[in-house]
């Protein structure tokens, strides 16, 4: 009989086609996340106009899905560290697939609204569990690469809503562009068979053999047998996860995780929902106004996975700071006069450091969290930083109804960039303020390397 660890395996096996199946439907999954998402901002110059809304109204009912994706994230990021995250992934693209093709039938802003909160549990859970799935079967090398690579899907969600809302809306009505997200559910089946349960799930429900299974596929040179004993030291902790969060000095860095949270989310959703109309305002055609949100979600691509790739040989919290200042910077900037071309770059730079440091800013809660509340700490960072992504879209709403000039619009929202940078700046830097309570592991050794 074999004690084996489960860390060392997974941290040092060779980037296989196992790796790319996890790679590819976590990332898929994201895209139509993202897609979901992203699409109110789409459609909304369309909806004010045929539906009368007022600015102030317009912002509130882009809120409605951010409420879903605030609950979503604290129900179902706990969730799936007892029931599995393969099958709440399941669940949250059920319901965010089903009610945005529902979206499309909506008749007055009460029923589009209502639609929109179901469909945000559903977007707003499937976030930390891809990203927490995809972090546990990563190899240690290039983990944060692959993390930032699958969440840069956000970004092309964003891309596929503007770019067929530039062709779908002048042609067949806003409606449409909502009917496309039926795609998630006929591939669902297909989801369910290839998507892997985590090991971490499997050992804790006593199911060895399966992952022994799981580790051959994952690493091919491993062979398990009936006999062998698997041990994957976790964090366990005697604390509820939610108390854990604050337990061995992580304190100061789960409040920190939380501002940044908040600062950053409220930048991606204000200029996700308010660009084409601000864009609008400013003169631009709808599908010039468009062409800016693509734009925006490009450039988030680069930021992420360049943001990655730099963290994988440096360490996240320094790229995440200086991605900080240059949101803040480059958002300042949008409002003012400027050539074309440099307007568009501006936008990129926004996205890159908006948007990107978002999906680092996973990357970074996924690292620093031992395994046992690693979800946990996903989700409610992910949950309370929702309350920003809701004031976002008010606070754009508030403005415009302000009648404020263009560039005063832009100026209060890169005001967060420089407080998120600041809160990171604050995150703990080394394995002593996040250690777990089973120790020696394995893992701290990983979050020292990432942290320090």
């Amino acid at each position: 009989m074999r004690n084996i660890d489960v860390h060392p395996i997974i941290d040092n096996a060779k980037f296989n086609r196992f790796h790319w199946t996890v790679l590819f439907w976590c990332s898929l999954i994201i895209i139509f996340d993202g897609y979901d998402l992203v699409i109110y901002g789409v459609v909304l110059p369309v909806l004010m106009q045929e539906w009368g809304l007022t600015p102030m109204q317009a912002g509130a009912l882009g809120s409605y899905a951010l409420f879903g994706m605030m609950f979503g994230a604290l129900i179902f990021g706990p969730m799936s560290d007892r029931y599995g995250r393969k099958r709440v992934i399941a669940i949250c693209v059920v319901l965010f697939s089903f009610f945005t093709v529902i979206n499309g039938f909506a008749r007055n802003p009460t029923e589009f609204g209502l639609c929109r909160f179901i469909a945000g549990l559903g977007i707003g859970g499937v976030m930390p569990n891809v990203v927490a799935l995809m972090t546990e079967y990563s190899p240690k090398k290039v983990r944060t690469t692959l993390v930032a690579i699958m969440f840069s899907g956000y970004s092309v969600g964003g891309m596929l809503s503007a770019g067929l809302g530039m062709y779908l809306i002048p042609a067949f009505g806003w409606s449409s562009v909502f009917f496309v997200a039926i795609i998630p559910l006929l591939l669902l089946p297909l989801v369910l068979r290839s998507l892997p349960e985590s090991i971490g799930f499997l050992l804790h429900a006593k199911r060895d053999a399966e992952a022994g299974i799981m580790l051959g596929r994952l690493e091919p040179s491993f062979r398990g047998s009936p006999s062998d004993r698997y041990s994957m030291p976790t964090g366990k902790t005697a604390h509820v996860s939610l108390v854990a969060l604050f337990k061995e000095g992580r304190a100061l860095s789960t409040v920190m995780f939380w501002v940044a949270f908040f600062m950053c989310l409220l930048m991606v959703y204000a200029l996700a929902s308010w660009l084409p109309k601000l864009m609008t305002q400013a003169g631009y055609g709808l599908g010039s106004s468009l062409s800016f949100l693509l734009v925006l979600n490009v450039g988030a691509i680069f930021g992420a996975v360049g943001g990655g790739f730099i963290a994988d040989r440096l360490h996240l919290k320094t790229v995440l700071v200086v991605f900080f200042v240059i949101a803040a910077f480059s958002i300042s900037l949008l409002g003012y006069k400027s050539p074309t071309p440099v307007l568009y770059l501006l936008v990129a730079a926004a996205g890159a450091t908006t948007i990107g440091s978002q999906i680092l800013l996973y990357a970074f809660v996924a690292q620093f969290y031992p395994m046992a509340i690693r979800s946990t700490g996903i989700g409610w960072a992910s949950g309370v930083g929702r309350t920003g992504a809701i004031v976002g879209p008010i606070l754009g709403g508030t403005l415009l109804a302000m009648a404020m000039p263009l560039e005063y619009n832009f100026m209060v929202f890169a005001i967060p960039g420089a407080i998120a940078a600041i809160a990171v700046a604050l995150v703990a830097r080394n394995a002593a303020h996040a250690p777990s309570e089973e120790a020696p592991l394995a893992y701290a050794a990983e979050i020292a390397a990432v942290t320090d």
